[in-house]
Protein backbone atom coordinates (compact mmCIF):
# COMPACT_ATOMS: atom_id res chain seq x y z
CA UNK A 1 0.00 0.00 0.00
CA UNK A 2 2.81 2.55 0.87
CA UNK A 3 4.80 1.47 -1.81
CA UNK A 4 1.79 1.65 -4.39
CA UNK A 5 1.15 5.24 -3.15
CA UNK A 6 4.64 6.79 -4.41
CA UNK A 7 4.08 5.20 -7.93
CA UNK A 8 4.66 7.85 -10.53
CA UNK A 9 2.26 6.96 -13.29
CA UNK A 10 4.31 6.26 -16.63
CA UNK A 11 1.12 8.22 -18.75
CA UNK A 12 1.42 10.99 -16.44
CA UNK A 13 5.15 11.74 -16.62
CA UNK A 14 4.65 11.70 -20.81
CA UNK A 15 1.52 13.88 -20.59
CA UNK A 16 3.68 16.26 -18.62
CA UNK A 17 6.98 16.36 -20.92
CA UNK A 18 4.29 16.44 -23.96
CA UNK A 19 2.47 19.36 -22.52
CA UNK A 20 5.57 21.57 -21.64
CA UNK A 21 7.18 21.08 -24.44
CA UNK A 22 4.05 22.58 -26.40
CA UNK A 23 4.26 25.63 -23.66
CA UNK A 24 8.06 26.06 -23.74
CA UNK A 25 9.44 26.34 -27.34
CA UNK A 26 12.81 26.85 -25.93
CA UNK A 27 12.87 23.25 -24.83
CA UNK A 28 11.12 22.23 -28.51
CA UNK A 29 14.39 23.93 -30.06
CA UNK A 30 16.74 21.76 -27.35
CA UNK A 31 14.87 18.71 -27.90
CA UNK A 32 15.08 19.06 -32.02
CA UNK A 33 18.98 20.48 -31.87
CA UNK A 34 19.71 17.47 -29.84
CA UNK A 35 17.88 14.85 -31.87
CA UNK A 36 19.68 16.23 -34.54
CA UNK A 37 23.07 15.91 -33.41
CA UNK A 38 22.32 12.16 -32.33
CA UNK A 39 20.93 11.37 -35.58
CA UNK A 40 24.00 12.97 -37.41
CA UNK A 41 26.15 10.64 -35.30
CA UNK A 42 24.27 7.63 -35.93
CA UNK A 43 24.53 8.28 -39.88
CA UNK A 44 27.70 9.77 -39.81
CA UNK A 45 29.07 7.28 -42.80
CA UNK A 46 25.78 8.54 -44.69
CA UNK A 47 26.32 12.10 -44.00
CA UNK A 48 30.28 12.67 -44.47
CA UNK A 49 31.12 13.00 -48.81
CA UNK A 50 34.45 12.10 -47.74
CA UNK A 51 36.48 9.56 -44.71
CA UNK A 52 37.45 12.01 -42.02
CA UNK A 53 41.16 11.36 -42.44
CA UNK A 54 41.42 11.23 -46.19
CA UNK A 55 44.89 13.13 -46.67
CA UNK A 56 44.99 15.01 -50.21
CA UNK A 57 47.95 17.34 -50.39
CA UNK A 58 46.78 18.95 -53.35
CA UNK A 59 43.88 20.45 -52.36
CA UNK A 60 44.85 22.08 -49.00
CA UNK A 61 43.73 24.87 -47.37
CA UNK A 62 40.51 25.29 -49.69
CA UNK A 63 37.63 27.80 -48.77
CA UNK A 64 34.70 26.41 -48.47
CA UNK A 65 33.15 25.49 -51.97
CA UNK A 66 30.13 22.99 -53.30
CA UNK A 67 32.98 20.19 -53.47
CA UNK A 68 33.88 20.69 -49.93
CA UNK A 69 30.78 22.88 -48.25
CA UNK A 70 33.26 23.92 -45.01
CA UNK A 71 36.60 23.67 -46.88
CA UNK A 72 39.71 21.93 -46.21
CA UNK A 73 42.21 21.63 -44.02
CA UNK A 74 45.91 22.34 -43.90
CA UNK A 75 46.76 18.51 -44.59
CA UNK A 76 43.86 18.91 -46.90
CA UNK A 77 40.91 16.99 -45.17
CA UNK A 78 37.15 17.56 -46.10
CA UNK A 79 36.29 19.45 -42.66
CA UNK A 80 32.65 19.41 -43.60
CA UNK A 81 32.97 15.17 -43.06
CA UNK A 82 35.54 16.22 -39.52
CA UNK A 83 32.66 17.74 -37.84
CA UNK A 84 29.98 15.23 -38.71
CA UNK A 85 32.50 12.52 -37.25
CA UNK A 86 33.37 14.41 -34.44
CA UNK A 87 29.59 14.04 -33.44
CA UNK A 88 30.68 10.69 -32.28
CA UNK A 89 33.09 11.77 -29.94
CA UNK A 90 32.13 15.16 -27.98
CA UNK A 91 28.58 13.56 -27.10
CA UNK A 92 29.74 10.16 -26.68
CA UNK A 93 32.52 11.40 -23.74
CA UNK A 94 29.72 13.31 -22.58
CA UNK A 95 27.32 10.24 -21.97
CA UNK A 96 30.72 8.17 -20.72
CA UNK A 97 31.64 10.67 -18.29
CA UNK A 98 28.10 11.35 -16.59
CA UNK A 99 27.65 7.63 -16.55
CA UNK A 100 30.96 6.64 -14.47
CA UNK A 101 29.92 10.25 -12.27
CA UNK A 102 26.62 8.80 -11.46
CA UNK A 103 27.82 5.23 -10.88
CA UNK A 104 30.17 6.42 -8.49
CA UNK A 105 28.23 9.67 -7.26
CA UNK A 106 24.57 8.34 -6.11
CA UNK A 107 25.55 4.89 -4.44
CA UNK A 108 27.84 7.13 -2.23
CA UNK A 109 25.34 9.95 -1.69
CA UNK A 110 22.82 7.95 -1.22
CA UNK A 111 24.48 5.60 1.61
CA UNK A 112 26.07 9.36 2.66
CA UNK A 113 21.90 10.64 3.22
CA UNK A 114 20.60 7.70 4.27
CA UNK A 115 23.02 6.46 7.10
CA UNK A 116 24.51 9.80 7.84
CA UNK A 117 26.37 9.82 11.24
CA UNK A 118 29.97 8.62 10.77
CA UNK A 119 29.46 7.28 6.95
CA UNK A 120 27.88 10.43 6.09
CA UNK A 121 31.16 12.49 7.33
CA UNK A 122 33.37 10.42 6.15
CA UNK A 123 32.15 10.60 2.58
CA UNK A 124 31.30 14.19 2.57
CA UNK A 125 34.76 15.32 3.94
CA UNK A 126 36.13 13.31 0.77
CA UNK A 127 33.39 15.04 -1.61
CA UNK A 128 34.77 18.11 -0.21
CA UNK A 129 38.66 17.74 -1.37
CA UNK A 130 37.52 17.20 -4.76
CA UNK A 131 35.30 20.50 -4.75
CA UNK A 132 37.66 22.42 -3.23
CA UNK A 133 39.63 22.63 -6.96
CA UNK A 134 38.20 23.90 -10.09
CA UNK A 135 36.59 20.86 -11.93
CA UNK A 136 38.33 22.27 -15.05
CA UNK A 137 41.71 22.43 -13.14
CA UNK A 138 41.28 19.44 -11.77
CA UNK A 139 40.65 17.88 -14.93
CA UNK A 140 43.86 19.02 -16.46
CA UNK A 141 45.63 17.68 -13.61
CA UNK A 142 44.71 14.27 -13.48
CA UNK A 143 44.70 13.92 -17.57
CA UNK A 144 48.22 15.58 -17.68
CA UNK A 145 49.59 12.64 -15.90
CA UNK A 146 48.20 10.10 -18.09
CA UNK A 147 48.57 9.24 -21.82
CA UNK A 148 46.74 11.78 -23.94
CA UNK A 149 43.73 9.81 -24.96
CA UNK A 150 40.11 10.06 -25.35
CA UNK A 151 39.82 7.14 -23.11
CA UNK A 152 42.10 8.62 -20.20
CA UNK A 153 40.34 12.59 -20.64
CA UNK A 154 36.83 10.58 -20.05
CA UNK A 155 38.37 9.43 -17.26
CA UNK A 156 39.97 12.65 -15.96
CA UNK A 157 37.02 14.65 -16.01
CA UNK A 158 34.83 11.55 -14.56
CA UNK A 159 36.90 11.94 -11.50
CA UNK A 160 35.98 15.29 -11.14
CA UNK A 161 32.36 15.07 -11.31
CA UNK A 162 31.47 12.31 -9.30
CA UNK A 163 31.44 14.55 -5.99
CA UNK A 164 28.98 17.44 -7.36
CA UNK A 165 26.11 14.08 -8.43
CA UNK A 166 27.39 12.84 -4.65
CA UNK A 167 26.64 15.71 -2.48
CA UNK A 168 23.32 16.42 -4.37
CA UNK A 169 22.11 13.06 -4.05
CA UNK A 170 22.73 12.95 -0.39
CA UNK A 171 21.10 16.32 0.51
CA UNK A 172 17.89 14.89 -1.56
CA UNK A 173 18.11 11.17 0.28
CA UNK A 174 18.69 12.77 3.57
CA UNK A 175 15.40 15.10 3.24
CA UNK A 176 13.31 11.28 1.42
CA UNK A 177 14.88 9.59 4.61
CA UNK A 178 13.17 11.69 7.36
CA UNK A 179 9.71 11.32 5.50
CA UNK A 180 7.09 9.29 7.50
CA UNK A 181 6.22 7.10 4.94
CA UNK A 182 9.85 6.18 4.96
CA UNK A 183 9.41 6.02 8.58
CA UNK A 184 6.26 3.75 8.41
CA UNK A 185 8.39 1.23 6.21
CA UNK A 186 10.82 0.79 8.74
CA UNK A 187 8.03 -0.03 11.44
CA UNK A 188 6.36 -2.36 9.19
CA UNK A 189 9.71 -4.20 8.79
CA UNK A 190 10.61 -3.55 5.73
CA UNK A 191 14.02 -4.35 4.72
CA UNK A 192 17.13 -1.50 4.52
CA UNK A 193 17.62 -2.82 0.64
CA UNK A 194 14.08 -2.31 -0.20
CA UNK A 195 13.64 0.98 1.28
CA UNK A 196 17.06 2.53 -0.13
CA UNK A 197 15.74 0.93 -3.64
CA UNK A 198 12.26 1.29 -3.39
CA UNK A 199 11.96 4.62 -1.50
CA UNK A 200 15.34 6.20 -1.21
CA UNK A 201 16.58 6.11 -4.84
CA UNK A 202 13.84 6.96 -7.28
CA UNK A 203 12.79 9.76 -4.75
CA UNK A 204 15.85 11.31 -5.01
CA UNK A 205 16.96 11.16 -8.90
CA UNK A 206 14.48 13.69 -10.19
CA UNK A 207 17.40 16.42 -9.80
CA UNK A 208 19.98 14.56 -10.77
CA UNK A 209 18.41 13.66 -13.99
CA UNK A 210 18.19 17.61 -14.55
CA UNK A 211 21.85 18.03 -13.58
CA UNK A 212 22.81 15.38 -15.53
CA UNK A 213 21.06 16.77 -18.72
CA UNK A 214 22.28 20.38 -17.64
CA UNK A 215 25.84 18.55 -17.76
CA UNK A 216 26.13 17.27 -21.03
CA UNK A 217 27.09 20.78 -22.27
CA UNK A 218 29.50 21.62 -19.87
CA UNK A 219 31.68 17.99 -20.06
CA UNK A 220 31.98 18.50 -23.55
CA UNK A 221 33.20 22.06 -23.04
CA UNK A 222 35.82 20.21 -20.53
CA UNK A 223 36.87 17.80 -22.97
CA UNK A 224 37.24 20.00 -26.07
CA UNK A 225 39.41 22.51 -23.67
CA UNK A 226 41.43 19.09 -22.74
CA UNK A 227 41.82 18.06 -26.65
CA UNK A 228 42.93 22.06 -27.26
CA UNK A 229 45.56 21.68 -25.13
CA UNK A 230 46.60 18.67 -26.63
CA UNK A 231 45.88 16.06 -23.69
CA UNK A 232 42.76 14.67 -25.30
CA UNK A 233 42.09 13.23 -28.45
CA UNK A 234 44.94 12.83 -31.04
CA UNK A 235 45.14 13.08 -34.15
CA UNK A 236 43.94 12.24 -36.86
CA UNK A 237 40.86 11.47 -34.47
CA UNK A 238 38.06 14.33 -35.68
CA UNK A 239 37.52 16.02 -32.27
CA UNK A 240 35.69 19.58 -32.22
CA UNK A 241 38.30 20.72 -29.63
CA UNK A 242 41.49 19.40 -31.58
CA UNK A 243 40.06 20.74 -35.16
CA UNK A 244 39.77 24.25 -33.18
CA UNK A 245 43.53 24.06 -31.66
CA UNK A 246 45.30 23.00 -35.29
CA UNK A 247 43.53 25.91 -37.29
CA UNK A 248 43.55 28.65 -34.41
CA UNK A 249 47.13 29.45 -36.19
CA UNK A 250 45.27 29.56 -39.62
CA UNK A 251 42.97 31.97 -37.86
CA UNK A 252 43.67 34.99 -39.64
CA UNK A 253 43.47 33.95 -43.30
CA UNK A 254 41.52 30.57 -43.15
CA UNK A 255 38.93 31.39 -40.81
CA UNK A 256 36.75 28.17 -41.88
CA UNK A 257 39.12 25.81 -40.17
CA UNK A 258 37.82 27.14 -36.39
CA UNK A 259 34.41 28.72 -37.44
CA UNK A 260 32.73 25.49 -38.29
CA UNK A 261 33.94 22.90 -35.60
CA UNK A 262 33.75 25.95 -32.83
CA UNK A 263 30.22 26.22 -34.04
CA UNK A 264 29.35 22.99 -33.85
CA UNK A 265 30.66 23.17 -29.75
CA UNK A 266 28.74 26.34 -29.33
CA UNK A 267 25.77 24.15 -31.19
CA UNK A 268 25.66 21.14 -29.02
CA UNK A 269 26.26 23.13 -25.60
CA UNK A 270 23.12 25.21 -26.29
CA UNK A 271 20.98 21.86 -27.33
CA UNK A 272 21.60 20.24 -23.99
CA UNK A 273 21.46 23.41 -22.05
CA UNK A 274 17.93 24.34 -23.37
CA UNK A 275 16.84 20.71 -22.95
CA UNK A 276 17.82 20.56 -19.19
CA UNK A 277 16.47 23.73 -18.88
CA UNK A 278 13.29 22.28 -20.10
CA UNK A 279 13.21 19.17 -17.85
CA UNK A 280 14.08 21.21 -14.94
CA UNK A 281 10.46 23.09 -15.68
CA UNK A 282 9.07 19.77 -16.06
CA UNK A 283 10.19 17.68 -12.85
CA UNK A 284 10.10 20.98 -10.86
CA UNK A 285 7.31 20.13 -8.42
CA UNK A 286 7.05 23.69 -7.52
CA UNK A 287 5.72 25.05 -10.81
CA UNK A 288 2.32 25.65 -11.56
CA UNK A 289 1.52 24.68 -15.57
CA UNK A 290 0.41 27.54 -17.36
CA UNK A 291 -1.71 27.73 -20.15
Amino acid sequence: MIEEAFEPTETGARSRLLGATRRNPLMSVGVALSLAILVTAILAPLLAPHAPDAVNPTQTLLAPSRDHWFGTDQLGRDIFSRVVYGARISPVIALLVLVLACAVGVPLGIAAGYFGGIVDDVLMRITDIFLAFPALLLALAFAAVMRPSITNTTLAIALTWWPWYTRLVRGQAASVAGRQYVEAARALGVSRRRILFRHILPNSITPLIVQVSLDVSAVILTASALSFLGLGAQDPTPDWGLMVSQGQSYFTTQWWLVTFPGAAILLTAVAFNLLGDGLRDVLDPRRVPTR
